[in-house]
């Protein structure tokens, strides 16, 4: 399973072909669908072009989503940084339709950040499922101390460099992974920066969920800047042996 992450929090000016818009998110959807991804994680934003979770903003990404790409499950984040406060997060995100009325299928929650028990107790009576984002050995070690482990939709393993502990993206995956244990629900792995590539084959390699996308990486393996999500998504799909060697790769990411 490939999850397309298609915008993340980065600038308008990190890519030409980075999408913002409802319609770009839609379109944008359907290319990596058809380049292999079975979902898409996604940052709606606002008319200025920054993340937003208010309801309008929500939907109308969602609604053009669904539109070009019917049947798609979409995730939203709801990262700290995107709200002012904890407070206005969980007011926005009260906003919010259930799937069923044209909500979010299910949304990231950063274990790490204040209140992520809160909001994802919100989000799951609205019947939004929860993806339980772990950065950290202390984070899993947090998750699994409640009884989230088995409401959420999927663990996210996530490697960040600067963030997540070691030089490694595979290094930082395991020890998350060890911190977790078995987990009851299915485990996604992924890498930001440089260490995208290195986490997604590994991942892939032991039979976990793993997503690409411009969230994570603007480069193909080569360390050539991807034309857009869908040339990323594909070579995920059948990426060279040889390219392997070639990480980690230098350069910006």
């Amino acid at each position: 399973m490939i999850i397309a992450c298609l915008n993340g929090d980065r600038s308008t000016r990190a890519h030409p072909r980075l999408p913002v818009t409802p319609e770009q998110l839609g379109a944008d959807t359907a290319d990596c669908v058809l380049a292999g991804a079975t979902m898409v994680h996604v940052h709606p934003r606002d008319e200025s072009g920054r993340e937003s979770l208010r309801e309008l903003d929500i939907t109308e990404a969602l609604t053009a989503i669904r539109h070009h790409a019917p049947g798609v499950r979409v995730s939203v984040s709801t990262r700290d940084g995107i709200a002012a406060d904890f407070r206005e997060k969980l007011a926005l995100i009260r906003s919010w339709p259930m799937p069923i009325d044209g909500g979010p299928d299910c949304a990231s929650v950063n274990w790490h950040e204040p209140g992520a028990v809160e909001v994802a107790r919100l989000l799951s009576t609205k019947g939004i499922g929860v993806e339980a984002g772990i950065w950290t050995p202390r984070a899993a070690i947090a998750f699994v101390s409640t009884n989230w482990p088995w409401q959420v939709e999927r663990v996210l393993a996530e490697a960040v460099p600067g963030v997540s502990p070691g030089v490694s993206g595979v290094w930082a995956t395991e020890r998350i992974l060890t911190a977790l244990g078995m987990s009851p629900k299915p485990v996604l792995v992924h890498g930001e920066g440089a260490w995208t590539w290195p986490v997604f084959r590994w991942g892939q390699a032991a039979g976990r969920q793993v997503r690409i996308g411009f969230e994570d990486t603007l480069l193909l393996p080569s360390g050539r800047e991807a034309y857009d999500n869908a040339e990323l998504v594909r070579t995920a799909g059948a990426l060279p042996d040889e390219a392997a060697s070639s990480w980690p790769y230098p350069g910006p990411y």
